[in-house]
C-alpha cells in the first residue's frame, strides 16, 4: 500500500508540473521512449505508460532518451524552462511575424496558457507578446521601405498588418515618422563633398 501511495504522489507532482520536483525523480514514457523532469510542460502521459526513476541514468540505461522540451540531461542550475517558452515565443514571431498571431494560437502552438505566456513575457522581456509582435512586424516594414521594390500597402500586409491605417498608426509611434517619410530619410541621396 505504501508503494501505491508514492507512486501517486509522484504521479500528482507530474499532473501539475510541480517544479519543486525537479531533480528528485524522472519520469519515462514507455509509448514514447523518453524521460523527463516532473515540470515538463508536455502534455502528461496516460498513467499507466508512466514509469519513476530516481536518477537519470537509470532511465538512459532502461533505454529511455531525454526529453528535447524539458532537458532532464541537463543540471537544474542550467535548465530555465521559463526562458525557453520566452526564446520559442520570440523566435516563432520572427520568423513567422506575417501570420496572424493572437495570444490564444500563441500560446496553444507553445503548450502554455494564454494567462502564463503573457504574464511571464511581459516580466522577461518588459512587453506583451503582441507588442513584441509589433516591434518585430514594423522592424521588418522599415526594412523593406528602404529597398523601395513595393508599395506601403504590400509592405503592411506583407509584415502581417491587416489595417492600413493600423499600420500608420503604429509605424509612427515606433519611428516618429510615417512610413513614406522614414522612407524618404533612409533613401535620400547624400550632399556632395564641397
Amino acid at each position: 500500500m505504501m508503494v501505491d501511495i508514492h507512486k501517486a504522489a509522484l504521479w500528482q507532482a507530474v499532473v501539475e508540473c510541480d517544479r519543486k520536483y525537479d531533480g528528485i525523480f524522472y519520469y519515462a514514457v514507455k509509448t514514447t521512449g523518453i524521460f523527463c523532469r516532473p515540470s515538463c510542460p508536455s502534455k502528461p502521459p496516460k498513467r499507466e505508460n508512466a514509469v519513476f526513476f530516481f536518477d537519470r541514468d537509470e532511465a538512459v540505461q532502461q533505454g529511455y532518451r531525454a526529453c528535447k522540451r524539458c532537458r532532464p540531461d541537463l543540471p537544474l542550475s542550467a535548465y530555465d524552462p521559463q526562458q525557453e517558452v520566452i526564446n520559442n515565443a520570440k523566435h516563432i514571431m520572427q520568423l513567422e511575424y506575417h501570420k496572424p498571431w493572437t495570444l490564444q494560437s500563441l500560446s496553444q502552438r507553445l503548450g502554455v496558457s494564454p494567462y502564463h505566456l503573457q504574464r511571464l513575457f511581459k516580466q522577461r522581456v518588459g512587453v506583451s507578446p503582441k507588442q513584441f509582435l509589433k516591434q518585430v512586424r514594423i522592424q521588418q516594414a522599415k526594412l523593406l521601405l528602404i529597398k523601395g521594390e513595393h508599395s506601403n500597402t504590400e509592405i503592411c500586409f506583407s509584415v502581417g498588418f491587416t489595417d492600413l491605417s493600423q499600420f500608420y498608426r503604429c509605424f509612427r509611434q515606433a519611428t516618429g515618422l510615417s512610413p513614406q517619410a522614414y522612407k524618404r530619410s533612409k533613401t535620400r541621396p547624400r550632399g556632395k563633398a564641397k
